[in-house]
């Protein structure tokens, strides 16, 4: 019996957590991509909130107020950082959208959410490149 019981455990497959090692050879699909990268965006668009918030007070606050604002806008690093927040907020609505019509199972099949998730980021990109270009003067 004991026999038996030993035979059973050294038959059944061991799983193990991935180690960080083997973190940079693995490969995540698109959909897995997008998916990580939709909730980065959310939680940076959630904690980036409260001071979002602020500045749109002290800008509304007085004229005075609206042209320090300015003046500290028109810095390329805060023109960076706005442009990574608006990347945030555009790929957070893009795949917003998607997992809507993947809740209405539409899109569902591997290739097909393939296909919609390549669409997704590089659409967010696009419209980022696009804001960009009018943020920097550009356009």
């Amino acid at each position: 019996m004991v026999e038996a019981q030993q035979n059973v455990k050294k038959d059944r497959p061991v799983y193990r957590n991935i180690g960080l090692a083997q973190l940079v050879k693995y490969r995540l699909p698109w959909a897995g991509k997008v998916s990580i990268l939709h909730r980065i965006s959310g939680a940076v668009l959630f904690l980036m909130l409260p001071f979002l918030l602020y500045l749109l007070d002290q800008s509304l606050a007085s004229e005075v107020s609206y042209q320090k604002f300015q003046a500290i806008t028109g810095h390329v690093l805060v023109k960076i950082v706005c442009l990574g927040l608006i990347w945030c907020f555009l790929h957070h609505f893009c795949a917003g959208i998607r997992y809507l019509l993947l809740d209405l199972e539409i899109g569902v099949e591997k290739s097909e959410a393939n296909r919609s998730a390549i669409f997704v980021f590089c659409l967010g990109v696009a419209l980022t490149a696009v804001v960009g270009l009018k943020l920097f003067g550009l356009y």
